[in-house]
């Protein structure tokens, strides 16, 4: 077959936008209740509704959140762990009215709680005291909201009784197998999960009603992850003393190691409600862990700590739940499309219960990612994945070399990995290079690595990201002329301090970025309020450096065109970072566009938003870079800009 010769970045591929967004789902917490599974899907073509979805055991899949429902909560503005199911009885958080409801199959959702200014998460079902416990955040006084673990009475509406108080924050509250303690998570100001948090049990008396309450674990330089009892009521967790997530169980008062691993089975706990291991059996756990930034499955013998992979075809995996023989969890690879699977034990038949998209795209216009390690400051290397140019039906001209698209990932403290998105060979199938970095800061490679963004953030990210577009341009595989840069919330601020404070980038996009860090420490919710407390320093003192380290201060050493998207009800990071930005551009004569958005929050949900992001997007890199656009061209206003 003759390929059409087109300059990279023109090519016309059928990954548009609208593909993208026709049949794509978001999918998460699959979970079992006697046969039936459950998870949630996150439909963008319903405005980003969060629907609970039922597989029957006679194998009917129907939704059971109504229309007029959202299964999703606020609780620290980010969310997870919306609902939770228990003898034929779902569980969830409303997101427009903020009110924890009960619905049992096949009849309506029944109100449980009445303050919209009351928020929940992280529900677990107290069935023998006919009761839910959850994490609440308060938001009806002044000041900072009060988070607390409190518990719901089935058919009794109230805002809860107060279990657990005194630390800042809560999460994981989970009851043992006889009921009789409730292990949970807690840490307080300046900690972020993954910094440090404390493993408490409490004992519980007939009532339901605390006790004693004693930490097992965990402190300022110790993260615990998960807490979960096993068939036989021994507590395990996920703790990186060691310098890597590893799991244990508390045994005589110690904390014994189950497997001893560099790699990380636990993840940085920006929503509630994650879990990468569950148990079999009390003799056998399945577990998830990542090692050089790919996922992999394995079956652990709490007998005598042997384990045994588990061959899946997936590289990313995530909401691991295991039941009645059964291991459920989200699985990706750089082919496959994120899928909820059942993995069948001990015949390892695996069935695929729902895919995130039914499209289906020929292997000719899809690029495989490398995994590159790169060298960066301080005599270091950092990680990132590269994929290159991929479309069938073209090739470029000869002697040239194509635009790069570096994705800064957003937290900064998270993770990026090789799982097949459409939105990245929505790139490389028009010609693009993308480089998806894992700065130093992300997690998956250990708490040291994790640890090389604290009093560096705007320094390590941005040294890394533009190392790894140097090092893709020494390597000829990009144009050195034509670089962009691309990231949301945290990646947002990587990417206008990289085009700031750096000489390499030629263009970029900054979805819901920061451009002023003392913006942000003043303004921003209870969970990230002390937050760069590590990351730059504590504010008000170090008030110096928050104005070094924001583009806002340096619009004068700003040259090169950017193009902002923002939502307007982002309570995160607020639109007035963006405004700033655009407004100090469009007075310097720069190449600029801001596109908004009615109704989205901190990331964008709704299909028309998200197509609109990808096709202005693609039309104001070829203004910038020069390439012509047959189709996908959807005209933006780009300020100061003539041609």
């Amino acid at each position: 077959m003759n390929r059409k010769i087109a300059p990279y970045g023109s090519w016309i591929s059928p990954i548009s936008s609208d593909l993208i967004v026709s049949g794509s789902v978001g999918l998460g917490n699959p979970v079992v209740d006697h046969g039936d599974i459950y998870w949630v899907e996150g439909r963008s073509k319903e405005g980003g509704r969060s629907v609970v979805v039922r597989l029957s055991s006679d194998g009917i899949c129907d939704d059971i959140t109504p229309p007029t429902f959202n299964a999703r909560t606020r609780v620290h503005e980010y969310g997870g762990g919306a609902f939770a199911v228990s003898h034929g009885v779902v569980y969830f958080s409303n997101f427009s009215d903020n009110i924890l409801y009960g619905q049992r199959i096949g009849e309506g959702p029944v109100a449980l709680s009445q303050s919209s200014q009351m928020r929940y998460a992280d529900i677990a079902v107290d069935e023998v005291r006919r009761r839910v416990i959850s994490v609440r955040e308060d938001h009806s006084g002044a000041g900072e909201a009060v988070n607390t673990i409190v518990s719901l009475t089935f058919g009794h509406i109230s805002e809860g009784d107060v279990l657990i108080s005194g630390h800042d924050f809560y999460s994981t509250p989970r009851l043992s197998t006889d009921g009789k303690q409730l292990a949970f998570l807690a840490w307080n100001h300046p900690c972020m999960p993954w910094d440090g948090t404390e493993l408490w049990v409490a004992d519980l008396n007939p009532l339901g009603e605390i006790e004693k309450v004693v930490k097992v674990a965990g402190g300022v330089e110790e993260s615990i992850f998960q807490p979960q009892w096993s068939p036989d009521g021994t507590l395990y967790f996920i703790s990186d003393r060691s310098g890597w997530w590893n799991i244990y169980r508390y045994v005589d008062g110690k904390a014994d190691m189950m497997w001893e691993r560099n790699a990380e089975f636990g993840m940085p706990q920006w929503v509630f409600g994650m879990s990468t291991y569950g148990f079999l059996s009390a003799t056998e756990l399945v577990c998830s862990y990542s090692e050089h930034g790919l996922w992999h499955l394995a079956v652990l013998s709490t007998k005598d700590k042997s384990h045994q992979e588990i061959q899946t075809p997936y590289t990313d995996i995530s909401d691991v739940h295991v039941a009645d023989g059964k291991i459920l969890f989200v699985g990706a690879s750089a082919t496959k499309p994120r899928c909820i699977v059942q993995l069948e034990m001990p015949s390892r038949q695996m069935t695929i219960l729902k895919v995130s998209t039914d499209i289906q795209i020929d292997e000719g216009y899809l690029s495989i990612p490398d995994a590159v390690e790169f060298p960066t400051e301080g005599q270091l290397t950092a990680h990132a994945f590269y994929y290159r140019p991929s479309n069938q039906d073209y090739e470029a001209p000869a002697g040239t070399l194509p635009p790069l698209l570096l994705i800064s990932h957003g937290g900064p403290t998270a993770a990026t990995s090789n799982a097949f998105s459409l939105s990245i060979q929505y790139w490389t199938s028009r010609g693009f290079g993308v480089v998806d970095v894992n700065y130093g800061g992300s997690t998956g490679y250990g708490r040291a690595y994790r640890q090389r963004l604290n009093g560096n953030w705007g320094i390590v990210d941005v040294d890394d990201c533009t190392n790894a577009a140097r090092y893709l341009v020494a390597q000829r595989e990009v144009d050195p002329d034509k670089l962009a840069i691309k990231g949301g919330s945290a990646g947002g601020y990587t990417t206008l301090a990289a085009l700031t404070f750096k000489d390499v980038f030629s263009t970029g996009a900054s979805y819901f970025g920061v451009s002023d860090l003392e913006a942000l420490a003043k303004e921003t919710h209870k969970f990230e309020s002390h937050y760069m407390d590590s990351m730059v320093g504590p504010y008000p003192e170090m008030k110096a450096v928050y104005e070094q380290r924001s583009p806002i201060h340096f619009t004068h050493q700003l040259n090169r065109p950017v193009i902002f998207f923002q939502g307007l009800d982002d309570k995160i990071v607020l639109p007035n970072q963006a405004e700033m930005m655009y407004d100090a551009l469009l007075k310097r004569g720069i190449p600029v566009a801001y596109i908004t958005f009615e109704g989205e929050g901190h990331g964008f949900r709704r299909a028309e938003n998200i197509k609109h992001c990808l096709d202005g997007e693609l039309y104001f890199y070829s203004k910038m870079f020069g390439f012509s656009l047959t189709h996908d061209a959807q005209p933006i206003k780009i300020k100061n800009f003539i041609g």
